[in-house]
């Protein structure tokens, strides 16, 4: 085990207190990391098994920790388990065999930062290196970060649900896992990726979202790695790939079951290799992309099916996010309804009435957030007044089988559907009103808390005008 770098080793610019832990049993890797971490400017110890590296983790603190997957007294899922049962605040990177996935996405699992594939190639190591280094403050190169996502509007809402999922979501942040988020249609699941990519390490790097299932099966190589020059009639140019253009940040892959299982093959390679060939190369070029996927599919059916490679899936679904379908966090819907009225229309956004709020805690939501702001823009754009009832959303008769009667001993049911229900204690509501003012519209509307305007709309709406 060695402190500091080998005699006659140039050091350039050493800060001390950015310090990395390397864990092999090889010498000979030991001494090519810490030669590469030393000529980016960083300190290294090494150590050669876990006992020297537990040692040395009780002494100091790092920034990093590279450990192998195999050593002489445990393995690389031991440093990881320590670190992470300890608390300690240092991103672990693990070192597996060539082609050994099962290592990979198991160190994944435990908690590891990322992982390396020997043969250790040098510009992978220091990719790997300065995106765990942004994650703990440290800028290894000095750098300016560009492409990043600039304001990411945050998943929302204050139910148990929702709770857990902005908790798992910092968690993630503080990984380079593969996650698959899973999800109705409408539910966020792009809004989650994009929060985990806001508050992870890559956070000044792009995020390039893409939707699989838009790509033409014939384009999606080229798409997806790029192209050479004349590889084919058309390619007048030479074209960087949606790898290539989240180098550095966060590769989101919407709907991946959508991917045709050729595709699937060279997406595997790609992720395990972290390499990519553009079209009409014969040269691969490494790429630091961390993946995320999406799908409102049942993945493990798609692998049951045939139609999904199982392989894949594995090295995709390290960690899986689910986003709530609306219906099982009705307690979020004000929350969110108040935040969209205010995007939509800012400080002169519609309030919603008693009517309105009503009909949106009974409406199942099919297609969740992405449904709710669709009926908000349309009643926004519909509506008469500064307030929105439940007429102006539109949302029919599928919420009929919920019809309520309130009265002083609670809600029961009857035959009336919601519309009806709710036009008819709108209009009680309007008609104790007129009596209490000797049918004066305007003392009515000022009892009712709506404008004059209002009241004129909704008098017409309900048949209630002389």
């Amino acid at each position: 085990m060695t402190d500091s770098a080998t005699p006659g080793k140039e050091r350039h610019a050493i800060n001390a207190a950015h310090r990395v832990l390397v864990i092999d049993d090889e010498a000979d890797i030991r001494e090519l990391i810490e030669l590469t971490l030393l000529r980016m400017g960083l300190d290294a110890d090494c150590a050669g098994s876990v006992a020297e590296a537990l040692a040395l983790l009780k002494e100091k603190t790092y920034q990093l920790c590279l450990t192998d997957m195999r050593l002489p007294d445990g393995n690389g899922l031991d440093i990881v388990r320590h670190i992470t049962e300890s608390a300690i605040d240092t991103p672990v990177a693990v070192i597996t065999a060539y082609g050994s996935a099962e290592n990979a996405v198991a160190a994944l699992k435990a908690g590891a930062f990322d992982y390396l594939s020997k043969p250790v190639g040098l510009e992978q190591l220091r990719a790997l290196v300065k995106s765990a280094l942004r994650f703990t403050g440290v800028d290894a190169d000095q750098a300016d970060a560009t492409g990043g996502t600039g304001s990411v509007p945050m998943v929302m809402g204050a139910s148990p649900a929702m709770l857990q999922v902005s908790a798992l979501i910092a968690k993630l942040a503080k990984s380079q896992a593969p996650i698959y988020i899973s999800g109705e249609s409408g539910s966020g699941k792009e809004l989650a990726a994009r929060q985990i990519h806001a508050q992870s390490a890559r956070r000044n790097s792009p995020f390039v979202p893409v939707n699989c299932g838009a790509i033409p099966e014939n384009l999606m190589e080229s798409e997806f790695f790029g192209y050479r020059k004349g590889a084919f009639t058309g390619a007048d140019s030479e074209r960087e790939g949606f790898f290539q253009a989240a180098h550095g940040g966060t590769l989101f892959l919407d709907e991946v079951a959508d991917l045709p299982l050729p595709m699937q093959v060279k997406l595997l390679r790609a992720i395990q290799e972290k390499k990519v060939r553009k079209v009409g190369s014969t040269a691969e070029e490494p790429v630091d992309v961390r993946i995320m996927c999406a799908t409102h599919k049942n993945l493990h059916e798609c692998v049951e099916q045939g139609s999904f490679r199982q392989d894949l899936y594995y090295r995709l679904n390290v960690i899986e996010l689910h986003m709530p379908p609306l219906r099982e966090r009705r307690e979020d819907i004000r929350e969110l309804a108040n935040a969209i009225l205010a995007r939509l229309a800012g400080p002169d956004a519609p309030e919603l009435d008693a009517t309105a709020w009503g009909a949106l805690h009974a409406y199942s939501f099919p297609g969740n957030v992405r449904e709710l702001e669709n009926i908000l823009e349309r009643a926004t754009a519909l509506c008469s007044s500064r307030q929105i009832s439940s007429a102006d959303l539109q949302l029919g008769n599928e919420a009929a089988s919920i019809s309520l009667e309130v009265g002083e001993e609670g809600v029961t049911r009857n035959t009336e559907t919601l519309e009806d229900f709710l036009d008819r204690v709108e209009r009680n509501a309007i008609q104790a009103a007129l009596e209490q003012t000797k049918g004066n519209r305007t003392a009515a509307a000022r009892v009712l808390g709506v404008s004059f305007r209002s009241l004129r709309y909704r008098l017409d709406r309900l048949n209630m005008e002389p």
